[in-house]
């Protein structure tokens, strides 16, 4: 399943956007995930936290898939 998540501003980063969709429950969950290698971005395992997701991005976690579109 695709879910479209509107960015404000720039752009947002990967552990905000776990916890701002609800995939995961904190930023701790987040963290770890993205540390355990469980977070793809643009078909890419990518372990920053922090890292600056733009539009256009795609991000696959969990089974589910968030396409970046901007607001």
């Amino acid at each position: 399943m695709s879910i479209q998540f509107a960015i404000r501003g720039e752009y947002i980063q990967l552990d905000q956007l776990l916890k701002a969709t609800g995939l995961c429950e904190s930023g701790g969950a987040a963290h770890a995930a993205i540390a355990d290698g469980m977070v793809m971005v643009d078909a890419a395992v990518d372990t920053r936290k922090r890292a600056k997701l733009r539009p256009g991005q795609r991000v696959s976690f969990a089974g589910e898939e968030i396409v970046l579109v901007a607001e």
